[in-house]
């Protein structure tokens, strides 16, 4: 019962440690800027100097693309824990209260295709990291709402919640004190396992022109600037595209992992 979740973890985690880990290291060697142009070396095929090669730009591919990926968790990371403080508040108020403006108001946005609230917040703000950022936060906001609302649904039903309230306990002692240390688990899954679709986010709106303008490295990006030379370079689409697949896939395996070893944890306490 334990073996797998560890195995699930320890796959995710490596498969994070072989993107995250290089491209921490070199963010913050180089400051997080785009490798500088060289087009007398445009395409150099792979070299103890460019592992990866070059890009039409003559940049180290490797570089680029780290940095991108290193760019592209930030702006993920951001965008997850703003959707999970905010929709974990709106989420405690909707089990508690009748909240029918809240849960209209989730409703709406799962209507909304979400290309089209990034081009609204695009035309708003202009192509910035602060709108893809909050484009990618409205995104996971309604799941967050509803999944909030529903755990701590199941937990104000339990006898000691009644017993707290007999006592004069308030609403927001309650969720406090019982409700949210219980939820905690489920959130912090929730929050790792939506790192897996805000990447791909972050991803899919650069491609189209909507994330942060250039010269910040990004993945959607290169994905978009590389993909005319498919044919006759391919590892110029390649390299982008199983890093953000290794970035998904990490983050998947790993959120899989946290649940089921915390799922054998409560079956391991529960009498």
């Amino acid at each position: 019962m334990i073996e797998r979740p560890n195995r699930t973890l320890r796959a995710g985690s490596i498969l994070l440690g072989i993107v995250l880990l290089p491209a921490t290291v070199i963010t913050l060697l180089d400051g997080g800027h785009a490798p500088p142009i060289d087009v007398l070396h445009r395409y150099a095929p792979p070299s103890l100097l460019h592992p990866l090669g070059t890009d039409p730009f003559g940049r180290d591919l490797m570089v680029h693309v780290l940095t991108g990926a290193f760019n592209s968790v930030t702006i993920a990371a951001i965008a997850v824990c703003l959707a999970t403080i905010v929709g974990t508040a709106l989420g405690l108020i909707a089990a508690v209260r009748p909240a029918r403006a809240i849960m209209g108001l989730t409703d709406l946005g799962l209507a909304f295709p979400p290309v089209l609230i990034a081009a609204l917040l695009v035309t708003a703000l202009g192509a910035s990291a602060t709108g893809e950022i909050l484009a990618i936060a409205l995104f996971g906001l309604p799941a967050q709402i509803r999944i909030t609302r529903q755990a701590a649904r199941s937990i104000l039903i339990q006898d000691y919640i009644a017993a707290s309230r007999l006592a004069g306990r308030g609403p927001v002692y309650i969720m406090r004190r019982h409700v949210l240390p219980n939820i905690l688990p489920l959130l912090t899954v929730q929050a790792t396992s939506s790192l897996a679709l805000a990447i791909l986010s972050d991803a899919g709106l650069s491609y189209l022109g909507l994330g942060a303008p250039p010269p910040r490295p990004d993945l959607g990006r290169a994905l978009a600037s590389y993909q005319i030379h498919i044919f006759d370079h391919p590892l110029l689409v390649a390299i982008p595209g199983v890093t953000i697949m290794l970035l998904v896939l990490g983050f998947n395996m790993f959120g899989d992992g946290l649940r089921d070893a915390l799922d054998a944890a409560h079956e391991e306490h529960t009498p």
